[in-house]
């Protein structure tokens, strides 16, 4: 077992220019990120992201009913952070999806609220400061080995989990060519 007893400290504000793990979860843990159509949409948003120079991501998992990255986030986008652009934009476009296609999933969902409809993403995402190359690495190993835990089994090995970048790091693959080595910031 990795030694995970670094300290790490849960932060509500994550800082532009300064790299952390993030977890966002969907809400209740209901599997609706298990339809690729939903993975690959994420995908393409994270490339958007980096394209656009808002984040810079060195690592990911899309889960069933979480992912996690590892990233920064360079610049505001617009007014909001890019990690609340993130948040908002799939959530707009997963409801879009299950009123046309599954209006029965989206019931999970319903939170009449004065502010919205529905919540995708359970609140307050998790994001914890990446401040040593040590935390990151153990991080890292954390994102790809979890398709392969005894809850989930998706895989034998972190590098045949197609929505991960595990294959980006131990077997060189471009596929995400959105993602930076972790190592070109912490050296």
């Amino acid at each position: 077992m990795h030694n995970f007893l670094l300290k790490e400290r849960r932060i509500s504000q994550m800082n532009l220019e300064e790299v952390y793990f993030w977890t966002d979860t969907i809400k209740d843990w209901k599997s609706l990120l298990s339809p690729d159509k939903y993975k690959e949409f994420i995908i393409d948003l994270m490339k958007e992201l980096v394209e656009k120079e808002l984040v810079t991501i060195y690592c990911f998992v899309i889960m069933p009913n979480h992912l996690h990255l590892i990233w920064k986030l360079n610049k505001l986008n617009g007014k909001e952070k890019p990690s609340a652009s993130f948040n908002k934009i799939t959530a707009h476009h997963f409801v879009n999806d299950l009123k046309e296609h599954h209006p029965k999933v989206l019931d999970y969902f319903i939170e009449n609220t004065k502010d919205r409809n529905y919540r995708i993403w359970k609140r307050d995402p998790m994001a914890i400061l990446m401040n040593s190359k040590k935390k990151v690495e153990q991080k890292i190993d954390y994102i790809h080995n979890n398709p392969l835990g005894v809850n989930w089994n998706l895989v034998k090995r972190p590098e045949d989990y197609q929505w991960s970048s595990a294959s980006f790091y131990l077997k060189g693959d471009k596929r995400y060519s959105f993602i930076t080595d972790y190592r070109e910031y912490f050296g």
